[in-house]
């Protein structure tokens, strides 16, 4: 019988410095959202969210300034003018890791941590050998029985109750 590899669980990437790969962008053009994932050498992930247009349509001119930072660092490229979200799938990214501890909105008697990335800088890949997570195991299910539709002249009652 196959073996499954379990997860670790959820936990928060530690303070200290890391590697991340990018794995996935997302960006919404109608709504200037940006959401970038990221995954370090251990399989933690992180993602960063990038709201590039106001409620009033308008740029947001501090989150292109920080995207822009992110964009170039990521490909290590200080003159990038432009870019499309998915040339920085495969990049890697040398962050400081920051903890923001808050209250809870929803319960001030817990605490909230945020992950913050602070002097972001171009790396060439990890530093360590990367855990490969398997993808996840899919429930078999059976094709329902296709029915094939019997008339009711062509039922033998003999046959049936034997």
């Amino acid at each position: 019988m196959a073996k499954i590899t379990l997860s670790e669980g959820f936990s928060i990437i530690p303070e200290g410095t890391h590697i991340f790969k990018i794995i996935e962008a997302t960006y919404k053009e109608s709504f200037g959202k940006l959401e970038v994932k990221m995954k370090t050498a251990k399989g933690q992930t992180h993602i960063e969210r990038f709201s590039l247009i106001k409620k009033d349509g308008s740029t947001n001119e501090g989150a292109l300034n920080a995207f822009s930072y992110f964009a170039r660092m990521a490909l290590n490229d200080p003159t990038a003018r432009d870019i499309d979200p998915e040339e920085l799938v495969g990049c890697f990214l040398e962050c400081d890791v920051e903890h923001d501890i808050q209250p809870s909105n929803k319960n001030p008697d817990k605490n909230v941590t945020f992950v913050r990335l602070t002097d972001k800088r171009p790396a060439d890949g990890f530093d360590e050998e990367e855990v490969i997570t398997p993808p996840p195991v899919k429930k078999a299910t059976a094709a329902p029985a296709k029915k094939t539709p019997v008339k009711a002249d062509e039922i033998n009652l003999d046959d049936l109750l034997g």
